[in-house]
C-alpha cells in the first residue's frame, strides 16, 4: 500500500470491501501517512469510512483532518441513514447568476480540482439554488455572456431528508449524473454524484 502514488492510494482505500481491511491499514499508517490518504479521499467517502469505524479510529481519522472539513463530516454524519443527506457530497462548483463566462471559467480552475465533478456548475445566489449550467454550455458560450442568460433554470433537485433508494431511482428515470440537494428553505447543501446512486441501487437490489 505504501508503494502506491497517493492518489491511487486513496482510491484503493475507498475501494476495499471489507471494514476492518481499512481499520488495519489505518492502525498500520503513521498520523502524516494518514493525512495524505485523507486529503486525497472525496468528503462523502470519509464519511462512508468513518461510519463503520469503531470510535477510537473516528477519533483517529477526525484528529487527522482540518477544522473546515472535521465540520463538513459531522454535518453529513447527522442525516438519517437512509437520507439524501447521508450520501451526498458538499464538494460542489457553484457559481453567481451575475458573472461572466470567463469569471466562472477562472473560477473553476481555482476550486474545480478538489470538486467531485465539475461537468455540471450549480448557480446560487445568496446560497439559494436558482439554476445548472455545463461545462458545455461555458466552452460554446463568449467570454462575456452573463450566467444567468444561459443556465438551466428548470433544476429537478431533493430535499436532505428525502429517501435516498428514491432518489437513487430519479437517477435512472432521468437519466442524471449529478443531482442537487437542498434544504427546506431551497438553499444548496450538497449534491448527489451517479456512483453513489449506482450504490444505493447495488444495496438494494
Amino acid at each position: 500500500f505504501r508503494l502506491l502514488p497517493k492518489e491511487l492510494a486513496a482510491d484503493v482505500f475507498t475501494y476495499l470491501e471489507d471494514s476492518e481491511d481499512q481499520e488495519k491499514l489505518i492502525s498500520a499508517l503513521s498520523d502524516q501517512e494518514l493525512r495524505a490518504i485523507l486529503d486525497e479521499l472525496y468528503l462523502d467517502d470519509t464519511v462512508d469510512i468513518i461510519e463503520d469505524m469503531p470510535a477510537n479510529v473516528v477519533s483517529r481519522i477526525l484528529r487527522n483532518t482540518d477544522a473546515a472539513t472535521r465540520s463538513q463530516i459531522n454535518q453529513l454524519l447527522n442525516y438519517p441513514e437512509d437520507s439524501a443527506g447521508s450520501i451526498m457530497t458538499t464538494e460542489f462548483v457553484y457559481l453567481h447568476p451575475d458573472a461572466t463566462v470567463e469569471e466562472s471559467f477562472a473560477r473553476i480552475r481555482q476550486v474545480g480540482v478538489d470538486k467531485e465533478t465539475i461537468y455540471t456548475c450549480y448557480v446560487t445566489r445568496r446560497r439559494k439554488l436558482e439554476g445548472v449550467v455545463t461545462v458545455k454550455a461555458l466552452l460554446l458560450s463568449s467570454y462575456e455572456t452573463k450566467i444567468r442568460d444561459i443556465m438551466e433554470t428548470n433544476v429537478l433537485s431533493v430535499t436532505t431528508l428525502e429517501d435516498k433508494e428514491d432518489v437513487a431511482q430519479m437517477f435512472s428515470k432521468y437519466d442524471l449524473t449529478a443531482l442537487p440537494v437542498v434544504d427546506t428553505e431551497n438553499r444548496l447543501v450538497g449534491i448527489i454524484t451517479v456512483d453513489d446512486a449506482m450504490d444505493v441501487m447495488e444495496e438494494e437490489t
